[in-house]
């Protein structure tokens, strides 16, 4: 099963989709706060404040809605990042821009990105299905940089996951764990390893 896959079609009515964003908001919470395994149904549709039977018009099963948080997740900072990263002239440049953008993200979205994190023993396709699509986009972006000159020459596939790596856990340390006194550091002293590697200069 994909990540976005359900055999629950969308609400057709603006009530039918407030519903359903009702519930979406209430399990991120829930999920978010207990974890997948912890969680109910019932827990869920308390905090919606809607009945039981609501659920189950909008969503198959538990795990139907748990993989519609992801993939809310995944629209969510696709977004943002394009705000944030539209004005980069260069990839580089793009780089400190969309890093400083993530964890910002991460840091007033904790319980969705506890939620992908999560993902990873409720379903791994769901995980590698989240992160792939990140994965693809960098890549081209990445050719594209070196076809230009902007960058040295490598595998753009390998750089991808090397750059989400370093983005996914300094969000788990820095943005989720424990906040830094200075975020503009940890982005800066991520950003110079980026730039020039780890070789004395």
């Amino acid at each position: 099963m994909s990540l976005t896959e359900s055999g629950v079609s969308q609400p057709k009515t603006a009530r039918g989709q407030k519903t359903r964003e009702a519930l979406l908001r209430a399990a991120e919470k829930v999920f978010g706060e207990k974890g997948y395994y912890v969680a109910s149904i019932s827990e869920i549709t308390q905090e919606a404040e809607v009945a039981m039977g609501t659920f189950y018009l909008y969503f198959k099963d538990k795990e139907d809605i748990f993989r519609a948080l992801v993939q809310h997740m995944l629209e969510l900072v696709r977004a943002h990042l394009r705000k944030h990263v539209g004005p980069a002239q260069t990839q580089i440049e793009a780089e400190r821009l969309g890093l400083k953008a993530f964890l910002s993200f991460v840091s007033r979205h904790k319980n969705l990105y506890r939620i992908v994190l999560d993902s990873y023993s409720v379903d791994e396709t769901i995980y590698s299905s989240y992160f792939q699509v990140f994965a693809d986009v960098y890549s081209r972006r990445l050719g594209k940089a070196e076809e230009q000159g902007e960058i040295s020459p490598g595998d753009a596939e390998v750089r991808a996951w090397c750059l989400i790596g370093i983005s996914n856990f300094l969000g788990m340390r820095y943005a989720l764990w424990k906040r830094p006194a200075s975020m503009d550091k940890v982005v800066d002293t991520a950003f110079d390893m980026i730039s020039h590697g780890l070789a004395a200069r």
